[in-house]
């Protein structure tokens, strides 16, 4: 055996012996360099999310629907800081979710190529710089879902907009696996992932039916994150919310599920803590509102899932396996009798 499984070996009796974590019974073995401390010391994250659901209108030709749109999320966010959140998620659509039809070139009985030049740009923009502004008013940070603009002829993003507490535009996530009709007729599909910190938390976003795709979920894991931002006009089909609590638990972290009041009969939107459970969540009755939540790793929903089941799960991953396999007629023949 070598020095290091030796070690290996020492350090899993002590975790057997005490019922500790591995990362917890390895502080007894390997001192902790002066100025660095262990994952499972270091001081619990935390930071206060406000998660919005709001009324989603479809039709980007309408003025004054996609202002009406914008002094909800305002009003919202004044919400949420005054119940003193750090940050506020809306779900996809928050200012306008186009309508296939209403903008296709063969409609508005047919889906074809959308024509965005219907859209109404220079309101859509003002509403966003408008929120910009209400979020360095607030000092709150704004997560946004909207249209994003390319050069001509592409298409536009479907993005999520991260607005600091400066106002600023500190990065924009782009929807990267869309629907059939998204990409084929009206959406160029996004290339990367996104994350962005806030008072020592990482976050990252995910949006529409990305919810469907479990490998998003866990690139964001292995990014580090403690919380993803999702936002989406759709709960069905797949019990989206249902996915979501499931997302959380696998990967044990919290999770925001932002969708319209449309939805909040069914499934309102809420926050999932990284053992699965609802934490809070926003009405059931159609209301604009928000829920907030204190991300709190050392909470009873999240301390175990943290700092016990995630680092295990990553070392597993690690090949910690490998040294325990062994070489055996038995093991070998599957169709060895009892």
């Amino acid at each position: 055996m070598t020095a290091r499984r030796h070690f290996k070996h020492q350090v899993r009796a002590r975790a057997a012996k005490t019922g500790e974590s591995y990362t917890s019974a390895l502080r007894h073995f390997r001192p902790t360099p002066s100025g660095d401390v262990m994952p499972e010391a270091r001081d619990p994250r935390s930071v206060r999310l406000a998660v919005a659901q709001t009324p989603v209108r479809d039709d980007p030709r309408d003025a004054e629907a996609l202002r009406e749109s914008g002094r909800e999320v305002r009003a919202l966010m004044r919400e949420a800081g005054t119940r003193g959140a750090r940050i506020v998620h809306f779900p996809e659509g928050a200012i306008c979710f186009p309508n296939k039809l209403v903008l296709s070139v063969d409609g508005p009985d047919a889906v074809g190529p959308a024509d965005w030049d219907r859209c109404q740009w220079p309101v859509l923009q003002s509403e966003l710089a408008a929120i910009a502004a209400s979020a360095r008013e607030l000092r709150l940070w704004t997560v946004i879902a909207s249209v994003h603009r390319l050069t001509g002829p592409h298409r536009p993003h479907n993005s999520l907009y991260v607005i600091s507490d400066r106002g600023e535009v500190v990065t924009r996530y782009d929807e990267r696996l869309l629907s059939k009709t998204k990409v084929s007729y009206m959406y160029s599909p996004g290339i990367s992932p996104v994350t962005f910190g806030v008072d020592g938390v990482r976050f990252g976003c995910l949006i529409g039916m990305e919810i469907h795709y479990p490998e998003l979920f866990a690139e964001y894991e292995k990014l580090d994150v403690g919380c993803v931002l999702l936002s989406t006009t759709g709960v069905s089909p797949g019990a989206a919310s249902a996915q979501a609590q499931g997302h959380a638990a696998v990967n044990s972290y919290w999770v925001s599920f932002s969708v319209p009041t449309q939805h909040s009969a069914t499934a309102p939107s809420g926050v999932i803590a990284p053992n699965g459970d609802w934490i809070e969540r926003c009405p059931a009755d159609g209301t604009p509102s928000v829920a907030v939540v204190n991300l709190d790793d050392s909470s009873e929903a999240a301390v175990e899932s943290v700092t016990h089941a995630r680092p295990w799960r990553r070392e597993s991953r690690a090949g910690v396996y490998a040294e325990h396999q062994v070489t055996d007629p038995r093991s070998q023949d599957r169709t060895a009798t009892f």
